[in-house]
């Protein structure tokens, strides 16, 4: 059985337009019968340019927004027939990581205090000496100093936040990591780092992720299958190499193609 599984999920919005006499409604397909699913420990790399329903299909799975039919299964249990309750308490095993980390951790936090609120989300009961014991050990996960714990947000580098941010992903101890453009505003040797820190989590951790960009060579350093979505559809699936160097789909052909490439030597 799959880990996770999507089995024709839709997702889709209403726009209205047109004056009050004369109303116009328009539906959006962000997400238009997605099929996927994931083995524990793999990571998927999910890649299509903007506005082609990555994020959608990301929140959908988290049951941020709606799924308008179809299903998210996780270990057999569909989460989409689960009410506001039981998805509260079943998200701590799925966990999300932003594109922009300065937007995502509360400014009028200390990175001791965001940590410690998402731990307590699993563990209610923990007290003092193990709060602060657990938080230690998550920034010496993810190469953070731990005398820094009582800095804020805004004293650290992109880097180093997008780090706080994966060890507040971790704090409650999820099973799947979404990770939705994650290195995208990051400096090109950092994003290797990010990139590096996330292979050596699953590994450590055995994490199952998705990982969500427009840079599919980015992807193909990461995921071990990727799936190129376009237009609310997944267009092509397969493994990373067989998708990188033997594409089916001509949209993923010019994905491909509009790869920077290093001019060659005279």
């Amino acid at each position: 059985m799959a880990y996770l599984e999507l089995q024709h999920l839709h997702t889709h919005f209403t726009k209205r337009s047109g004056s009050v006499l004369s109303p116009k409604t328009e539906v959006i397909r962000a997400v238009d019968g997605v099929d996927l699913s994931l083995q524990k420990g793999e990571i998927l790399g999910l890649v299509g340019e903007s506005g082609c329903g990555k994020s959608t299909l990301s929140r959908t799975v988290m049951q941020l927004i709606p799924a308008t039919s179809g299903d998210v299964l996780m270990d057999g249990t569909s989460l989409t027939q689960q009410n506001a309750r039981q998805i509260r308490s079943r998200r701590l095993d799925f966990q999300m990581i932003f594109q922009d980390p300065y937007a995502s951790l509360n400014p009028r936090m200390t990175i001791f205090s965001t940590l410690e609120e998402a731990l307590k989300q699993r563990h209610r009961k923990i007290g003092r000496r193990e709060t602060q014991e657990r938080i230690i050990a998550l920034m010496e996960t993810v190469g953070l100093d731990p005398a820094v714990m009582k800095k804020y947000p805004h004293e650290f580098s992109g880097g180093q936040r997008q780090r706080i941010a994966i060890a507040r992903a971790l704090a409650p101890e999820p099973r799947l990591i979404l990770a939705d453009e994650s290195v995208s505003a990051l400096d090109v040797s950092i994003q290797s780092q990010i990139l590096n820190l996330l292979k050596k989590l699953r590994a450590d951790l055995g994490l199952t992720m998705i990982f969500i960009s427009h840079d599919l060579g980015v992807v193909r350093y990461i995921a071990d299958n990727i799936a190129v979505m376009y237009k609310g559809k997944i267009v092509e699936y397969g493994e990373s190499e067989t998708v990188f160097h033997h594409p089916q789909d001509d949209y993923t052909k010019r994905l491909l193609a509009s790869i920077p490439k290093l001019p060659a030597a005279c």
